[in-house]
């Protein structure tokens, strides 16, 4: 699946996935996701909404915006049908006066996913040493006090033991207060998940997981960006 995802991306000229399409290549290399299905009018939003379950959430598919919070392309929280097709129609009316010359294929509709400690994994090229996997907590700790840790993919089952545990803020993953501790376990499956995915796809060059939900039991990836190198690399 993710091979024709690419060659499709390709055929069209574009190197940003959708979140679809990104999702799609982290659910077939095994990584859990709030599985995102593209709705193309109010009423069909309404029905898949109606079929994953409430409350859900609704975010702008195209290729064309990077950042879709900024462009009002996401509602998030919606009860029931009348609140999906609201959000589907203003979604669409803020998207093309914010982003007048996006093509919009639709909008996402997904399940939202129930609170927990947020982490973000990525992916970035080096010119010189090739692919590097982040890892950190999301929000602040990643934005401002740049507490994240990196590894050159491949990795190995050690370097995802260390990277999850030596990040200054491992104690907030472990549990802190009312906080409900993290499998460092799954955050360690999840590393390498990413890393084998990268290893295989080359022609990835750039991955945001960004935020992962870290629960007891697992993690969830709740938002998803690719993008394709401008030509197929060689590692």
């Amino acid at each position: 699946m993710t091979s024709e995802i690419v060659a499709h991306a390709r055929e069209q000229g574009r190197n940003l996935l959708t979140e679809i399409e990104a999702k799609a290549i982290l659910e077939d290399a095994g990584i859990p996701t709030t599985s995102a299905r593209l709705a193309t009018s109010p009423d069909e939003a309404a029905r898949i909404a109606g079929e994953i379950g409430y409350p859900a959430v609704l975010k702008v598919v195209s290729a064309d915006i990077v950042h879709k919070s900024d462009s009002g392309g996401v509602a998030l929280g919606l009860s029931d049908e009348a609140a999906v097709r609201a959000a589907y129609e203003q979604i669409l009316a803020s998207v093309a006066a914010a982003e007048p010359g996006a093509r919009i294929d639709g909008v996402a509709v997904q399940a939202m996913a129930r609170p927990a400690t947020e982490v973000i994994v990525g992916v970035s090229r080096d010119p010189q040493y090739g692919p590097l996997l982040m890892f950190g907590l999301g929000g602040v700790y990643v934005e401002v006090l740049k507490d994240v840790s990196f590894r050159l993919i491949p990795i190995t089952p050690r370097d995802a033991h260390q990277m999850v545990r030596e990040i200054k803020s491992r104690p907030l993953l472990e549990g802190y207060r009312s906080r409900e501790p993290a499998s460092l376990e799954a955050l360690e499956q999840l590393l390498l998940a990413v890393s084998n995915l990268v290893e295989a796809h080359p022609e990835i060059e750039q991955l945001d997981l960004n935020p992962v939900l870290a629960y007891r039991d697992g993690v969830l990836a709740v938002d998803a960006r690719a993008y394709l190198s401008p030509s197929p690399p060689s590692l």
